[in-house]
């Protein structure tokens, strides 16, 4: 009788104190939403001056200082510092609405393939900061020297494939127009692009894809075509954006791309294909998958959700680039597979070795950033 009673004052001790987690977090919702509004109020004032959207000096002294706070009081800086990046990507989103002008003398703006996911987003934003854009797709070819007329900024947002064939097409463009295009390989098409107008021209290529929920420290590399102080207004606009400019020459941009995207994209093609044949669900793998496991299945299926035709552009693009690359990368992986048939601990060791030197300088900070990722696939992670 005396267990009972005690276990019902247990559960009502415990009642009270959940109400009291819920009137905390009815107070956290309210500050959400009054910190919303005041980042609102920021955003109009930065269209208005034309600051740019991401200020970093003022981020890294907040994250500092409310760490600080939160050791003071007892509470893991890591958490809160987690809170407060996602309130901010979050301030970042409601800023988008209106955004300041850099250079009105860029208008009109023609976004040619501006029916696509890309060249829409690209639409979207320039209209956003006030610019006149139009639209050259497939179902204006007709009309293509009426829409180009007087434009001052032509970009070209199509696939790798079709970039020379619609250049080609163009209408003759005024000389003072700046000629862009966005494609994921920078010396062909920066060739193509110079040899169809002679006026300025810079290749961009943004390091994202059309989903992304705001452009603040969105990576976009900038290679020099001609004339590349024309394009001084469109940098300064994507600084205002929130973007991160690298500028890099054309050839050496190629060359990392073919680690970065096209040997990444092969590879996680391929195994994706793996999975696909062996006698395991998806829903089996994700049951029992580690963090980790859960991070890379995440990756490998949001490739599988994109347009097929991107990737195998991409791909083919710079094949005969990558060939030598992918001949490395065949022998590497044949040396593991007969070190590990051998049984050989040592070499299996030393092959280690060889590659963890290649990334020791980062390691620490590799560790930091992938373990918080690592929560995040974990958090997200949903057993059936």
């Amino acid at each position: 009788f005396f267990g009972w009673n005690e276990n019902v004052a247990e559960i009502s001790d415990l009642a009270q104190l959940r109400t009291g987690i819920d009137e905390c977090d009815a107070q956290l919702v309210a500050l959400l939403a009054k910190r919303n509004g005041i980042t609102q109020q920021i955003g109009a004032i930065k269209q208005q001056t034309g600051a740019p959207l991401h200020a970093p000096d003022r981020e890294a002294d907040l994250l500092a200082a409310r760490r600080q706070e939160a050791i003071n009081q007892g509470v893991n800086p890591d958490l809160v510092e987690d809170i407060l990046r996602r309130m901010m990507r979050e301030a970042y989103q409601n800023q988008q609405a209106k955004l300041a002008c850099a250079d009105p003398q860029l208008s009109p703006i023609v976004i040619v393939g501006g029916e696509g996911a890309m060249g829409q987003l690209f639409a979207k934003q320039f209209q956003r900061s006030g610019y006149e854009v139009k639209i050259l797709d497939k179902a204006q070819q007709l009309q293509a020297a009426d829409i180009l007329k007087g434009a001052k900024l032509v970009m070209i947002s199509v696939p790798i494939n079709a970039l020379e064939t619609v250049v080609n097409a163009l209408p003759k463009l005024d000389d003072d127009c700046l000629l862009v295009d966005i494609t994921s390989v920078k010396q062909a098409p920066l060739t193509v692009l110079k040899k169809v107008h002679s006026g300025p021209v810079v290749g961009l290529h943004p390091m994202f894809g059309p989903d992304i929920s705001h452009w603040v420290k969105q990576t976009v590399v900038v290679c020099e075509g001609r004339s590349h102080e024309v394009a001084q207004g469109l940098l300064k606009q994507l600084q205002i954006w929130g973007c991160q400019l690298v500028e890099l020459d054309a050839k050496k941009h190629d060359e990392a791309m073919q680690i970065i995207q096209v040997m990444r994209h092969l590879t996680t093609f391929v195994y994706g294909q793996f999975l696909a044949k062996q006698g395991h669900t998806l829903a089996e793998l994700r049951s029992c998958s580690s963090p980790i496991y859960q991070l890379e299945l995440m990756m490998v299926g949001r490739l599988f959700a994109q347009s097929p035709e991107l990737y195998t552009d991409i791909m083919l693009a710079q094949f005969d680039n990558v060939e030598s690359l992918l001949a490395q990368y065949q022998s590497l992986f044949s040396e593991t597979l007969e070190k590990l048939k051998a049984g050989d601990k040592p070499a299996l060791i030393d092959a280690f070795a060889d590659a963890k030197s290649y990334f020791s300088d980062s390691t620490a900070h590799f560790l930091t950033q992938s373990r918080s990722l690592l929560n995040k696939a974990n958090d997200a992670k949903v057993l059936d």
